[in-house]
């Protein structure tokens, strides 16, 4: 079999696209290296010389939506004050979740893959909950004692964003009966509350 999708230089990341395309099809546990050959069109041999195998493939893959999650939030709308800074964050999440439940879902539903040793991929998950520890620090001061509380309100604020992606994306939303007003009011909301139980101005 020739390659036909994926020039050498180019079937590292050609690599990473099939993988997505295949779990976004047929799930995670279908995720092979000789799948994702046959969708590049290539031998089943190629995708070996990047990835030694399809549990590194996955660690890379999940390392790049981690990037790709870290680069949006880090794009969000930046705010002198700490307090609009944090709701401009929280909204950026939302958002990056509604818009990439595929991506989400690999960073945050699946387990990592064991056998894969990947620095890259702690590394990216730790920098996306730096840009938390971040804004929370410019709140609480930087300081040895401050560490503490920064990383239990980093894991207050995270934990609440991501109980909301959970209840909005999961299959029990619709029958809630919530009104459109309640939906779109959601996220200014629970923003609010966090902001009250970091115990910081409304």
């Amino acid at each position: 079999m020739t390659e036909t999708r994926a020039a050498p230089g180019e079937l590292r990341d050609a690599c990473i696209e099939a993988a997505r395309e295949a779990i976004a099809a047929h799930g995670i546990e279908c995720l092979s290296l000789r799948d994702v050959a046959r969708r590049l069109g290539v031998s089943h041999q190629a995708p070996y010389k990047h990835y030694a195998s399809r549990d590194h493939l996955l660690a890379e893959v999940v390392r790049r939506c981690f990037e790709g999650f870290a680069a949006c939030l880090d794009g969000r709308e930046h705010f002198d004050d700490p307090v609009l800074d944090l709701d401009s964050l929280g909204r950026r999440y939302m958002e990056y979740a509604r818009s990439h439940p595929l991506e989400y879902r690999l960073m945050f539903g699946t387990p990592w893959p064991a056998a894969a040793e990947h620095p890259g991929l702690a590394r990216d998950a730790v920098h996306a909950f730096e840009i938390l520890r971040k804004v929370l620090r410019r709140l609480h001061g930087d300081g040895p004692a401050q560490r503490e509380r920064v990383d239990l309100d980093a894991l207050f604020v995270w934990s609440t964003i991501h109980g909301l992606v959970g209840v909005l994306g999961g299959s029990c939303a619709d029958k809630l009966a919530l009104s459109p007003q309640v939906m779109d009011q959601a996220m200014a909301h629970i923003m609010a509350k966090v902001r009250l139980g970091l115990g910081l101005p409304g």
